[in-house]
This record gives structure tokens, C-alpha cells and sequence, in this order.
């Protein structure tokens, strides 16, 4: 055993490390912390398993939760084993289970050549056959169906076993059985059949099932944490007391419970499998001690919990930057502003991340970053101004502003459904084309059932280009939302909340264009209006019209090209996995992070202290934590205090940017305005900013409406020789210590020394 012990395989492990890679075959748990290594324990264990005789290829099924982690554990094995891997089975719960039906697919009462749906696949599917069964898709919408029918399929539920004592659940239970009939004529299977039939035919079949406990005598699972019951009970059905089931999870990082995620299978299979191993992986490789200590004071006021506590022999490192703003547009340019020094340093953009708890929220950061032309890509998502939804509602102002406009028209004359088809469309587009007309003009000839659907859509239009005369932008795109039926019809969405979210985030950039552009925010959209930053007077169009071509243009700029240096935007969610040099964490407001539904959910408050904990543990060097005393979310000013784990959080572990003080607020105003008032206290940063001492220095800032000593205020005007037009966001100092903030119009926020700078009022 001394020799196997000092196997090459071995060789840099520590020792939780080696103790979980060289288990015996009985049912182990491995507690594994962020970046403790833990890809590198499940992949040694299985090259160690095959390499000391215990195990063949064949005889190991290894589960993990995407294609590309397969893929690089088979890659890393390749490299670690002379020996054929073609048998083994590594893959996703989905991918192993198709492999399974295939193989037995008779059994499993299927074609040989089935079909998989994928989620749009399944909704065709879902719309043709609520067709087909004369249904009302207004009051049973296909996504909510598509919804309903995936959520008792990942329960283990046919039809005839949901509960239907209510009517309007009996439909959707008769829709499901029919959905279920329709795929098995058509010899097809969604991404919840694949694992529900594979579970009922393990059960079924108890020469199967016996095979494949015989078979596999090591099953290897990743994020044991995210497994769902159904894919618990899969894993049960494949495993036999003699088989050696190594699980590898962290529950506290078990973020996925709105997928359906069960955090309290780790505890069942501690219970149901007698496991008499638990190692705790606990050594952290990626992050510095102060960002650890963070981490491991915030997860402990969860109950309920394993245990463990990440540690590092890597030093305390940097402190945590704290940084309070005004305003969400305000963190937003502090954020640019770290960039920038970041940059100066040497550091990548594309070791810097910006996180955010909801998906609203990049909409004020994009547009900081675009101003300042800053390169960034938005990982596992869409630009704000790229999303479905967003452009959706786009389209709908389009036509507002344009009717005939015909790409807008065909986006939405449809959306949300009226019954409109492609057979309509094709008939529509016939009649333009004969008259050399428009879609919108060539309504009224379109005749019959098709021209009755159409022109329903058209008169949507026409009202709401009366009823929004005279109205300022932002109610305008307000009553659009509204008249349009964009948000009722994400309202019966399982997922819709985010979108709705996006879409009451478009209210918001309309408010802040109109103060960027310093038009005045009463102005009516639809009219022509004079160039506020113009020489030229004259009007220059309505602010309708300029608002959605500055959404077409930021759309398509500073998109980051493939491999482009650009900084990483995405939501916490997203962020799992990943690990970066510098980590901003925005928005930490109560009623945001946590987020507000979290208090009145089951477990809610402790699933937003674990992504929290997530959030803290991807940052290696650097973790910059922001809020907002004001932000606009959801359509609506928000008067934040600040979240409840900034208080869980070891004061000795932060640097605050900003004094520490209650959470009073100066000068509230909107997140589009440019010209706030500034915090209370505001800083004054010492030479590169936080790279000053721990205890800056504070002076008393001007305020919004009163004039500094050099004769400038906050909100003013002003004109730079370089710079160009901007407005001032801030003063500070006097004399020759005086200094102001200023948001240009094309570099963005600069803090300018007034003793140096030649500042013109621009007024």
C-alpha cells in the first residue's frame, strides 16, 4: 500500500486531498469549499481508482452538471491514464440518460431513433398542440403549460398523479396527458423525460436495474448540492450497498433552488447511505485571507449547515473596499473609475468582474461603461438593450414613432399572440407588396378572419399614439408597457419576473437619456425640441426618436469583439464557478440583496446569504463591495438602507471608502439625474484613491443648488478645452485644495483640480 501511496497521481495533494482520493468503495461525502480543488479530487479519484486495478472504465459512471466539465474531466484523465476511457460513462444527468434509453430503448417503450426537444423545441410543440385541442392561449399560455408540465416531470409526476381538484388545474393536467400522448406518437422526448423515463424504467425493471448496480461499481457525482429529487432517486436506483457513491458538493453554495435544486439531499444521502466518510476540503487555492475570514462569518449565521471553514496559507492580503454612493448612477461611475485604475496598474479587463444580484441592474452600469468607452461582455446573458423583452417594447416605440415602419411591426404584431400566423403574415406582406404600401397601411385590405386579427393589432397601435400625445418620455414608455400587454404576458411566465424587471428598467433609461442629453424630463416625447448641447438651435427631433436610435447605437457599440480585453458582466448566478483577479459586487441594499421575495419564501433569507457567499469567494485579490442610498429599480425611486450582510461581515476585513455613518440621505434624486446631490461626508481620496491609508480624510462637499467658493455648484454646466461639455457631480475643498467631479459628456466622470483646470461655466 506504501507504493500505491507515492503514486505520481498523488503528488501535490493535501492531506483531505489524499484521504478523499484514496477512500475505499463505500458511500463518501467530500464537503468541498470554493476553490479548495475540488475538479482535481473527483478526477484524481477516478484515474487512482482505475490505475490501482480497483476499478475498470467501464465500471465507472461519473455525473456532472455541464457538457463542458465533462468534457475537460475526460480531457484531464486522457492525460493522466494510458488507458482506453472509451466505456466510461461521464457526462450530464440528460446525457447519461439519453445513453441509457438508447441502449434500452424498447424497454423504455421508445424508437431507436427518438428525438429530443429542447426547451423551443418544446414549445412549438406545446403551442401546436393547444391548437390542435381548440385551447385559449390567453387563458392557458403555452410557456405556463411548458412550465407546469416540466415542474411535475422533475417531481417524478405523470398526469393521472398531479392533483387536479381544482378546474382550472384539471385543464392543465388534460393538456399534459395530452402533450404526453403527442410526443410518444411523434417518437420524441424533452429534457424531463429523458430522467423521468429512465427513472421508471429502473424501477420497472428489476434485471435493469440489477445490471447496471452491478456494473457500475463507482458512481462519481459534482455539485451533489444542485441535484434535484428526481435525480437523487436516479442516482439511488443505480446504486447498490456495495457501490462506492463519492459525492462532492458544497451546501453552501446551493444557489439553484428556483431550478429546482435540493440542498437537503446532501443530509438524505449522510442519512440514506449510512455514510461513514465525510471529508471536509476546506484549504482554499484561490482567494486571500481577508476575503475567506468575509466568507466564513457571513455563511455561519445559516443554520442547518455541514460545516466547514475555508482557509488560506496565502497571507490576509487586501481588505475589502467598501464604497456607499448617492445614486446607482454614481456606484456606476465610481466602478468606471476603479476600472480605469485597475487598468492603470496592468491589470486585465478580462480578470475584472461586475456582479449584480438582478439582471435590471446592468442597464445603469452599461451605460456607464459605454460612455467611457470601456470594452465589456455581458457573460451568460444579454446586453440590456439586446434582450428579447427590451426589444419587444422597442419595437412597439418604433411604431409609436413610426408605424410603418415594417422590422417593428412583424417583431410584434404577434407578440403577445392574437392569433396572428405565418399563413396571416404571408397574406399581409402579399397585399403591401401589390400596393407598395406599408404592413400597417395594408391592414385594411387584408380580409377575413386573418384582417380582423390584424387590424386589432393596428388599432393597439393607433391608441396608443393618440393616448400618449403630449406625454413625457418616460410615462410614454410607461403607458406602452402597459396598453401593450408586454408585462401581463410575462406575468404568467415561471421565469417572467426577471423580464418584467427589464422592462420596468426601460422606464429608467428613458429618465436617464433625457438628463444625460440635459433635455428637460416634462418635455413631450413625440415633439421636436431645441439642441440643449447644440451650438446650433434648431430642432433636432423628439426625444422619442433620439431615445430609440440611442438604444440602437448602444446596442451595437462597445460590444467586446471574440477575445477582446473586456470586463465580465453577469449576475451572481452566473458568477458560480468562475473566479476572477478583481470582483465589484453591486447593489448591496436591503430588498435587492437580499432580494425583497426572500423574506416571505421557505429558506429564502439563507439561499441569499449562500449567493452572497458565492459572490465573495470569486474574487482571488480584490472584492469591491458597492450600494446606493437612491436607486431606480423596477420603475421606482428606492430609498435604500444599506443589506443586513454588510453587517455579518467582519468590520476588520472592510476598508470603507466612505464613512461609516447611518443611513441618512442628501440631496435624493433620480438615478437618471447627472447632477445629484452628494453624500454627506463624501471623500476625499488621497492620491490613487483607496490606495491611500485605511483612514482617509473627510471634508464637507458643496451641495446641490449651493455655490463652492470658486464660484462653481453642484449641477452646474461647464466646458472643458479638452474634455468638452459636462456637468458637475460634485465639489470639494477650497482654495487651492479645491477639486470637482465632473461627468463629461464623452470621457465620463474626472475629478479635475480647480487651481489647474480651466473650468467655463457653459450657461
Amino acid at each position: 500500500m506504501q507504493q500505491l501511496t507515492d503514486s505520481p497521481l498523488l503528488r501535490g495533494l493535501n492531506s483531505p486531498q489524499h484521504q478523499a482520493v484514496t477512500l475505499p468503495a463505500e458511500p463518501a461525502l467530500i464537503l468541498a469549499g470554493a476553490g479548495s480543488g475540488k475538479t482535481r479530487v473527483l478526477t484524481t479519484r477516478i484515474a487512482w481508482l482505475i490505475s490501482t486495478g480497483q476499478v475498470s472504465p467501464y465500471g465507472v459512471l461519473a455525473v456532472t452538471f455541464t457538457n463542458k466539465a465533462a468534457r475537460e474531466m475526460l480531457a484531464r484523465l486522457g492525460g493522466m491514464l494510458t488507458v482506453n476511457l472509451k466505456g466510461m460513462w461521464v457526462g450530464t444527468f440528460h446525457g447519461l440518460c439519453n445513453r441509457l434509453l438508447r441502449a434500452h430503448h424498447r424497454d423504455a417503450a421508445l424508437p431507436s431513433a427518438f428525438q429530443i426537444l429542447d426547451s423551443q423545441d418544446q414549445l412549438s410543440a406545446m403551442k401546436r398542440l393547444l391548437k390542435a385541442m381548440n385551447v385559449d392561449d390567453q387563458k392557458f399560455p403555452p410557456r405556463q403549460v411548458q412550465s407546469f408540465i416540466n415542474n411535475a416531470k422533475e417531481q417524478g409526476l405523470r398526469p393521472q398523479q398531479v392533483d387536479d381538484a381544482d378546474g382550472y388545474n384539471r385543464k392543465f393536467v388534460e393538456i399534459y396527458q395530452a402533450y404526453d400522448d403527442q410526443c410518444q406518437r411523434e417518437g420524441v422526448v424533452d429534457f424531463g423525460e429523458l430522467l423521468l423515463r429512465s427513472v421508471e424504467l429502473l424501477k420497472r425493471s428489476d434485471a435493469l436495474r440489477g445490471h447496471y448496480q452491478q456494473r457500475f461499481g463507482h458512481l462519481l457525482v459534482d455539485e451533489f448540492q444542485d441535484t434535484n429529487p428526481l435525480q437523487y432517486e436516479w442516482l439511488k436506483l443505480l446504486s447498490s450497498p456495495a457501490t462506492g457513491v463519492f459525492a462532492v458538493g458544497d451546501d453552501d453554495q446551493s444557489i439553484y433552488a428556483f431550478r429546482g435544486a435540493d440542498v437537503q439531499n446532501m443530509h438524505r444521502f449522510k442519512r440514506e447511505f449510512a455514510v461513514a466518510h465525510e471529508i471536509k476540503l476546506e484549504q482554499n487555492y484561490r482567494s486571500c485571507g481577508h476575503i475567506l475570514d468575509a466568507a466564513n462569518a457571513l455563511i455561519a449565521n445559516n443554520t442547518g449547515r455541514l460545516g466547514k471553514n475555508l482557509w488560506t496559507d496565502a497571507g490576509s492580503g487586501e481588505p475589502i473596499r467598501v464604497m456607499e454612493s448617492a445614486s446607482d448612477m454614481l456606484e456606476a461611475y465610481w466602478l468606471v473609475d476603479e476600472i480605469r485604475n485597475l487598468v492603470a496598474e496592468g491589470r486585465a479587463r478580462s480578470e475584472m468582474a461586475i456582479l449584480y444580484r438582478s439582471n435590471a441592474q446592468s442597464r445603469v452600469i452599461e451605460q456607464a461603461l459605454f460612455n467611457a468607452g470601456i470594452a465589456y461582455r455581458v457573460f451568460g446573458g444579454l446586453r440590456f438593450f439586446e434582450r428579447a423583452e427590451v426589444k419587444h417594447a422597442l419595437a412597439y416605440l418604433r411604431l409609436m414613432e413610426n408605424p410603418h415602419e415594417d422590422t417593428a411591426f412583424l417583431r410584434v404584431v404577434n407578440f403577445p399572440t392574437r392569433g396572428i400566423g405565418a399563413r396571416s403574415i404571408e397574406q399581409l406582406q402579399d397585399q403591401a407588396r401589390q400596393r407598395g404600401i406599408s404592413l400597417y397601411a395594408a391592414a385594411e385590405y387584408l380580409e377575413g378572419k386573418a384582417g380582423g386579427a390584424v387590424r386589432t393589432f393596428v388599432s393597439v397601435i393607433e391608441s396608443l399614439r393618440f393616448e400618449t400625445q403630449g406625454l413625457a418620455l418616460k410615462e410614454m414608455v410607461a403607458a406602452m408597457l402597459d396598453r401593450s400587454g408586454l408585462i401581463r404576458h410575462y406575468e404568467t411566465e415561471k421565469e417572467g419576473r426577471e423580464r418584467i424587471e427589464n422592462l420596468q428598467e426601460l422606464v429608467n433609461a428613458a429618465a436617464a437619456f433625457l438628463a444625460e442629453e440635459r433635455f428637460s424630463p416634462e418635455a413631450p416625447a413625440n415633439l421636436g425640441v431645441s439642441g440643449a448641447n447644440d451650438d446650433d438651435t434648431g430642432l433636432i427631433g423628439s426625444p422619442l426618436s433620439m431615445f430609440l436610435s440611442h438604444a440602437s447605437l448602444e446596442a451595437g457599440d462597445n460590444q467586446a469583439a471574440e477575445g477582446q480585453d473586456a470586463v465580465q458582466l453577469m449576475t451572481i448566478h452566473s458568477a458560480k464557478g468562475l473566479e476572477f483577479y478583481a470582483v465589484f459586487l453591486t447593489g448591496l441594499e436591503e430588498g435587492l440583496f437580499p432580494h425583497e421575495n426572500s423574506i416571505s419564501e421557505p429558506d429564502g433569507l439563507s439561499e441569499e446569504r449562500r449567493l452572497m457567499y458565492v459572490a465573495i469567494t470569486r474574487a482571488r485579490q480584490r472584492l469591491y463591495i458597492s450600494m446606493a442610498q437612491t436607486r431606480m429599480l423596477h420603475g421606482q425611486t428606492r430609498y435604500n438602507l444599506r443589506s443586513r450582510f454588510l453587517e455579518e461581515l467582519p468590520q476588520e476585513t472592510l476598508r470603507w471608502l466612505t464613512p461609516r455613518v447611518d443611513n441618512r440621505w442628501s440631496g435624493a434624486g433620480s438615478s437618471g439625474a447627472l447632477a445629484e446631490a452628494a453624500p454627506a461626508g463624501r471623500w476625499v481620496r488621497q492620491g490613487m484613491g483607496d490606495r491611500g491609508s485605511a483612514s482617509p480624510s473627510f471634508q464637507k462637499p458643496a451641495i446641490a443648488g449651493h455655490t463652492h467658493d470658486s464660484g462653481f455648484y453642484v449641477g452646474q454646466a461647464v466646458r472643458h478645452s479638452r474634455f468638452g461639455d459636462g456637468v458637475i457631480l460634485a465639489l470639494e475643498g477650497s482654495g487651492s485644495e479645491g477639486r470637482a467631479q465632473v461627468n463629461f459628456k464623452r470621457d465620463g466622470p474626472k475629478w479635475l483640480a480647480l487651481g489647474v483646470a480651466k473650468l467655463e461655466a457653459a450657461e
